[in-house]
C-alpha cells in the first residue's frame, strides 16, 4: 500500500469536549505506519453564521485525504472530491425551531453530504438515521466503528455486592439520569457521576437520599481510574450515536447496564444487560439482577471482552485505510 498524506480536521480543542478527537488518537499509531499525517484544529467554536464562515476562511494544507473527523461537518464542502467525512450521530438535525433544523440541515448534512466524495458513519443506527435525513448518500456511505482505546485494560476488583458502586457518564438529557436516580431508590449502592450536575438532578438525589460524588471534564486516565474503581456501568441513553462507555467498561472488566435499542443494543452485540431505558422499573431489574446474580454477571462480564475484541484499533483503523482509498482511486 503506498503512502499518502492525511489531514485530519478537528473542531476547536476545548477541555470538556474531547470524545472525537480520543477516537481519532488511538488510532494514530496505526495510520502513521501507512500515512503522513497532519491535523488542524479549527480556530472557532459554536455553529452561528459567524463563526462557520471563519472556520471556512482557515488556511489548511490540502494533501490527498482532507477527514473531517466529526461536528464541523460544514467544513467538508472546502475541497469535497478529496474529503472523507465522518457523522456520529444526527440528533442535532432535530433539535430546535424550524430555522434552526433548516440551517443545521442544510450546512452540517445536506451540503457536506453533496461535496464529500466519501462518508463514515460510527454505527448501522447512525447509518439508518441519516439516510432517512440525506437518502441520495447510500453509494458513498461506510459504517465505520469507533475503536477502543487501549488504555482501558483488564483491572481486577472484587465486585461489591452489598453496596456496589455504579459509575453514570453524562447528564445531558439523552443520558437519562433522572430515570436511572428513580430506578436506584431504596437500592443500596453509591454513585459517581461525571458530567456537570443541574439543579433539578441535585435536588432529585438528594431527595430520593442518594449517596453519590461527581466529576467533570476527567482526562483519560482519570477517566481509566473511574472505570477501575466503579463495579458496574449505567448507561441506559434514551439516544447515541454509538455508545463508547459500553466498550470502555468492558475493557476494563465491568459489568454493563445498557438501552435495549439503538446503537446501544448494536454496540453491546449480546455482552450487557439491556433495558428499557424509558422505564425506571425495567432499570432497576437490570442493575438489581447484575447485581444479585454472580453467575449472570460473570459471563457478561466474559462476553464483553470477546466483544471489545470487534472494536480494536487496527481493525478500525484497516477500515478507515480502505475508505482512504476508495478515494485517491476513483
Amino acid at each position: 500500500m503506498s503512502d499518502m498524506n492525511l489531514n485530519f480536521i478537528f473542531r476547536r480543542n476545548q477541555n470538556n469536549r474531547f470524545s472525537i478527537e480520543t477516537v481519532f488518537e488511538s488510532l494514530l499509531p496505526e495510520f502513521n505506519k501507512n500515512a503522513t499525517i497532519s491535523k488542524t484544529f479549527l480556530e472557532f467554536a459554536g455553529a452561528y453564521p459567524m463563526q462557520l464562515w471563519r472556520n471556512l476562511k482557515t488556511k489548511i494544507s490540502f494533501n490527498d485525504i482532507y477527514h473531517v473527523t466529526g461536528d464541523v461537518h460544514y467544513m467538508a464542502m472546502l475541497r469535497g472530491n478529496k474529503s472523507v467525512l465522518t457523522i456520529h450521530d444526527v440528533g442535532s438535525a432535530y433539535q430546535g425551531g424550524v430555522l434552526r433544523r433548516l440551517y443545521v440541515g442544510l450546512f452540517w448534512f445536506w451540503l457536506p453530504a453533496m461535496s464529500v466524495k466519501q462518508i463514515t458513519v460510527i454505527s448501522e443506527f447512525t447509518k439508518k438515521e441519516l439516510l432517512k435525513l440525506v437518502p441520495f448518500i447510500k453509494s458513498k456511505l461506510t459504517v465505520v466503528p469507533n475503536p477502543v482505546n487501549l488504555i482501558y485494560q483488564y483491572h481486577d476488583k472484587t465486585f461489591n455486592a452489598k453496596c456496589p458502586e455504579i459509575l453514570i457518564i453524562g447528564t445531558k438529557n439523552n443520558k437519562n439520569i433522572e430515570r436511572i436516580f428513580k430506578a436506584l431508590k431504596r437500592l443500596p449502592c453509591k454513585l459517581h457521576i461525571v458530567g456537570i450536575l443541574n439543579e433539578e438532578q441535585m435536588l432529585l438525589l438528594n431527595n430520593l437520599k442518594i449517596t453519590f460524588s461527581n466529576s467533570s471534564s476527567l482526562s483519560t486516565l482519570e477517566m481509566m481510574k473511574a472505570y477501575q474503581d466503579c463495579d458496574l456501568l449505567c448507561f441506559p441513553s434514551t439516544y447515541e450515536g454509538f455508545g463508547m462507555p459500553i466498550i470502555e467498561a468492558q475493557a476494563t472488566g465491568r459489568v454493563v447496564v445498557t438501552s435495549n435499542l439503538g446503537a446501544m443494543k448494536e454496540v453491546a452485540h449480546g455482552s450487557a444487560c439491556l433495558v428499557d431505558p424509558l422505564d425506571s422499573i425495567s432499570i432497576q431489574k437490570g442493575l438489581k439482577k447484575v447485581i444479585e446474580d454472580d453467575m449472570y454477571r460473570n459471563k457478561l462480564i466474559n462476553k464483553g471482552f470477546q466483544n471489545v475484541k470487534r472494536f480494536h484499533p487496527i481493525i478500525i483503523a484497516e477500515a478507515y485505510m480502505k475508505v482512504y482509498n476508495t478515494v485517491l482511486n476513483t
